[in-house]
């Protein structure tokens, strides 16, 4: 290992110098991978079950010796899932692995070798003018008043719409760099790629470790000014808007709801915390549980089965508010607002939803990048717009510095 310890951020295989890394990163701790061991596309409603068997598969070819010990050790696999069940899901496993949790290091690596030789890699600022279309303003706008007057009609209690921009640079977009900027502005949100999907999110849909389970909830936003004074003003206006805070009910409660089955105990406090980023400011709760004791352990991969998608990226009830996306959004969301993470040997792990992302194509010259509000009764148009505007930001203000 490297004697000086860079951050993970700032690491590289030798062994794959131009190969891009799988990430899953919050401040210091986290997972950064290099190299292909094996990876498969998986979709339909099925595609957790077919991972997990793909996963348990290949972990029969390996010997492992493992002297760490503990979540996130020896082999791991990165997983994006697609937000719809027809869309396809990526499934990688890297030859390399590097993990941080507090002061504990470790390195994995799959074959005979000797220990891989890590490097520090900083990649330099090179702004690329990127030229962007697909606002979606009015047209947008008018979907937003178009779920209003069904929610108001009864047929759904909120939905959760998205939209997105269709970026084109002037020269191919160095993921690394953009991964690096996130992580830098957003320390306090993972900082995901994988194949080409790239972004800081949030909201960790779950992390299940040792027969605990927890999800971290956000709905509710409000912009943020960059005045601390009138910040913490806006933070109390949105402790109390009733509109927010009917928008993050729904949302914990399908959380609460969907991992009741598996839990013996159950913690969701009642009331949010807000939840201070950069841009916005979000509502956000902690759900927590304790698995029950059973001869068929649950798994990270049920768990996401049993909450994906969850009324923050959805809506309730769940199965109406998909049929309001497909009728109304008019655009595919791809692995946007799909889980997006990593799997132990242990089959534990954790997973964020893909939100703050963007979609680079093969060719690293494309972009598609992505923003959703939670739309309920007392939504309005422009405010919904202004939210994803800021929404927007974090992927906007990366790729054009870097």
């Amino acid at each position: 290992m490297l004697t000086d310890a860079p951050s993970l951020i700032d690491l590289n295989w030798q062994g794959a110098p131009q190969s891009e890394p799988l990430a899953w990163i919050k401040g210091e701790e986290g997972l950064i991978g290099f190299g292909e061991y094996a990876r498969i596309q998986v979709q339909g409603s099925d595609r957790f079950a077919q991972a997990r068997n793909w996963w348990q598969s290949k972990l029969r070819e390996f010997e492992i010796h493992n002297n760490v010990h503990g979540s996130g050790t020896g082999p791991i696999l990165f997983a994006s899932f697609s937000f719809d069940e027809s869309d396809p899901s990526y499934l990688v496993i890297p030859r390399v692995l590097v993990g941080r949790r507090g002061e504990k290091r470790w390195i994995t690596w799959i074959g005979d070798e000797v220990e891989p030789a890590l490097e520090r890699l900083d990649p330099k600022p090179d702004p690329r003018k990127i030229e962007w279309s697909g606002s979606n303003g009015d047209l947008w706008r008018d979907r937003v008043s178009d779920l209003i007057n069904r929610i108001k009609s009864g047929s759904v209690e909120k939905v959760v719409l998205a939209r997105s921009l269709d970026g084109i640079a002037s020269q191919p977009l160095d993921p690394r760099r953009i991964l690096k900027l996130l992580h830098q502005h957003y320390p306090t949100t993972w900082s995901f790629l994988h194949t080409g999907l790239i972004g800081a999110t949030p909201e960790l849909l779950v992390r299940l470790s040792k027969s605990m389970i927890t999800s971290r909830v956000l709905a509710g936003t409000i912009k943020r000014t960059g005045n601390d004074e009138r910040d913490l003003s806006l933070a109390a206006s949105l402790a109390r808007s009733s509109k927010d805070l009917e928008e993050h009910e729904y949302a914990v409660r399908s959380v609460a709801d969907a991992i009741s089955p598996i839990c013996s105990s159950i913690n969701a406090p009642e009331s949010p915390f807000v939840l201070h980023l950069a841009n916005v400011m979000h509502l956000a709760t902690d759900v927590t549980g304790v698995l029950n004791d059973s001869a068929n352990p649950t798994d990270v991969l049920d768990a996401l089965e049993r909450l994906h998608p969850s009324a923050a990226v959805c809506g309730t009830p769940r199965d109406k508010a998909q049929e309001a996306i497909e009728e109304v959004e008019g655009a595919m969301r791809g692995r946007y607002a799909g889980p997006v993470g990593w799997i132990d040997i242990r089959m534990d792990g954790e997973f964020g939803i893909a939100l703050r992302c963007g979609q680079i194509d093969e060719s690293k010259s494309k972009i598609r990048i992505y923003a959703g509000c939670g739309i309920v009764a007392s939504s309005d148009p422009s405010d919904e717009y202004a939210e994803s505007e800021a929404k927007l930001l974090p992927m906007r203000s990366a790729l054009a510095a870097h």
